[in-house]
């Protein structure tokens, strides 16, 4: 991958749109949610990386293995909009804010569970982008 304003450019497109999806998926789970779920904006980070598990798989495969998308739109899709859209950093802020008040049962669900759904939707992505 070359490094050029262009690839600059259309990281930062796909970054920008990853970041609004990202946004609106919490901002929509917080709106439904919050009354009933106190821990909703964790619930919208999950989706969000949940999503992001399941199509990284998909493109690897679209991308490396059947070419059926360009090499030339990974740095707009994968490091662009995925790399936006999911979020370890929120993740982690939200794990140890967990931690911090004492909520130590829940932290552990949260990641262990984030960790094994992601990865196991990112399995999945794969299998059904081989088995298309």
């Amino acid at each position: 991958m070359q490094l050029t304003f262009t690839t600059f450019m259309i990281i930062g497109l796909g970054g920008a749109i990853g970041a609004m999806l990202r946004f609106a998926i919490a901002a929509w789970v917080i709106q439904r949610f919050e009354s009933v779920m106190p821990t909703a904006a964790l619930l919208g980070t999950f989706i969000a990386n949940a999503i992001g598990a399941l199509l990284i798989g998909v493109l690897f495969v679209v991308i490396t293995e059947k070419a059926l998308i360009a090499e030339s739109w990974r740095p707009l899709l994968v490091v662009g909009f995925l790399g936006a859209l999911t979020t370890f950093s929120t993740f982690s802020i939200e794990a140890l804010g967990l931690l911090q008040q004492g909520e130590w049962l829940t932290a552990m669900v949260y990641v262990v569970g984030s960790v094994i759904i992601c990865v196991s939707l990112t399995w999945a992505g794969v299998e059904l982008a081989r088995w298309y």
